[in-house]
């Protein structure tokens, strides 16, 4: 049973910049890094959608998206709780008449 290795964010953005600022073959970063083909492909397309303003799949690679997806995450939370308070506030003024 193989056993998924996980890389953190910052590594995952110095694989993309030797492939998209150095000019490095995919093949030549996997053989370097020691990293699978596909997922370098994979976090390049990422990067390449967070940059065109898309949110991508998986864990955000730039500050931008990391930023975006936390501030969603506070929003739903945030309507999530208007929400209950709307309902409580209406309970409340059904009970005092």
């Amino acid at each position: 049973m193989t056993t998924r290795r996980k890389f953190d964010t910052q590594f995952k953005l110095e694989v993309v910049h030797m492939v998209k600022d150095h000019g490095l073959g995919v093949s030549e970063v996997s053989k370097t890094m020691g990293v699978g083909e596909t997922a370098i492909r994979r976090w390049v397309e990422q990067y390449e959608a967070e940059l065109n303003g898309q949110s991508g799949i998986g864990k955000p690679l730039t500050l931008e998206q990391q930023r975006i997806r936390t501030l969603e995450a506070e929003n739903r939370q945030l309507r999530s709780d208007n929400d209950l308070l709307k309902k409580a506030s209406a309970f409340f003024a059904r009970e005092l008449k």
